[in-house]
C-alpha cells in the first residue's frame, strides 16, 4: 500500500466521522458559508501579484514535522504582504498535522484567495471548505475517476468556489479536463514515492489548454525556477515547504520574492 493509499483509506473514515458530528445544514448556516469567494483567475492574472500560491504546512508524510512553531496568522500575513496570488492551507490532521481551524485562522488574516489543500473524495468536504472560509478547493486526479472530478467540480462551482485540478501525467490530464475546473496544477512530486522532478510540469504545460490557469506545484525552491516555469507558460507556482522549513517563513518569502 502506497502512502497515497493510506491517506485515502484514512480519509474515508475521517469524512464519515465528520458527517456524524456536524450536519451539512449546520455547515451551510455558518457566516463564512455566505461570503462571496475571491477569484483565483483574477488574482493570478493581477499584474500586482507574483503568481505564487504559498502554503502553510506543518508536516508531510515524507518529511515529518516541517514547522511546528509558526502561527497561521503570522505566516499567511507575511505571504500576503509579499504579493502572493493565493495562500494554501493543509487541513489533513493525520499526515500533515493541519486542521479546519487553520483554514479559519488564515481566512481571518487574508484578503486574497485561500485554498483548502485536502484530499477531497466527498461533497461534504467541499461544503466544509466553504463553511470554513476557502475560496478554492483541490481535486486530485490520482484519487478520483473522471466522473468524480466532473461531479465534484460542478458541485464546488455551484457553491461559488474555484477549482484547482491536480494532475501528474498526460493520462490524468487527458481524461480530467472539464469546464467546471478553473486551474490545472501539475504536481512535480509523485504521490506514490514522493520523488520530485520539474520535468512533470515541463512535459505537460503545452498540453494544458489556455482557458485554464496553469500551475506548477512542488519542488520550487529557487527564483530562477519560477522564471523557467513562467517562460514555459505557467502562471501560478505552488510552493509548499520552501518557506515553512525556515525559522521565519514571512521573512523567507520576502527575500525570495525580492529576487524574482
Amino acid at each position: 500500500m502506497t502512502i497515497l493509499d493510506k491517506i485515502i483509506t484514512k480519509k474515508r473514515l475521517e469524512v464519515e466521522q465528520a458527517k456524524a458530528l456536524v450536519a451539512v445544514a449546520d455547515l451551510e448556516s455558518t457566516p463564512l458559508f455566505e461570503r462571496a469567494c475571491f477569484s483565483l483567475s483574477d488574482s493570478v492574472r493581477n499584474q500586482g501579484k507574483n503568481g505564487i500560491i504559498a502554503e502553510f504546512k506543518r508536516a508531510s508524510p515524507s518529511k515529518g514535522i516541517i514547522n511546528n512553531h509558526s502561527s497561521v496568522a503570522e505566516v499567511v500575513t507575511g505571504y500576503q504582504e509579499a504579493g502572493v496570488s493565493a495562500v494554501s492551507v493543509l487541513t489533513d490532521p493525520d499526515f500533515f498535522k493541519g486542521s479546519l481551524a487553520d483554514l479559519v485562522a488564515a481566512r481571518e488574516a487574508l484578503q486574497i484567495p485561500l485554498l483548502r489543500k485536502e484530499f477531497i473524495i466527498d461533497e461534504y468536504q467541499i461544503v466544509e471548505a466553504k463553511a470554513h472560509g476557502a475560496d478554492i478547493i483541490l481535486l486530485i486526479a490520482a484519487v478520483l475517476d473522471p466522473a468524480e472530478v466532473k461531479a465534484l467540480s460542478e458541485f464546488a462551482k455551484s457553491l461559488g468556489l474555484n477549482v484547482l485540478l491536480e494532475v501528474h501525467n498526460q493520462e490524468e490530464l487527458g481524461c480530467s479536463m472539464v469546464d467546471s475546473v478553473d486551474a490545472i496544477g501539475v504536481n512535480n512530486r509523485n504521490l506514490n514515492d514522493f520523488k520530485v522532478s520539474l520535468d512533470h510540469s515541463l512535459e505537460l504545460v503545452d498540453l494544458i489548454p489556455s482557458r485554464f490557469i496553469k500551475v506548477s506545484e512542488s519542488g520550487i525552491s529557487d527564483p530562477n525556477t519560477i522564471r523557467q516555469l513562467r517562460n514555459a507558460g505557467f502562471q501560478g507556482f505552488l510552493i509548499g515547504e520552501n518557506f515553512m522549513k525556515t525559522t521565519a517563513p514571512s521573512k523567507a518569502i520576502k527575500e525570495f520574492v525580492s529576487q524574482l
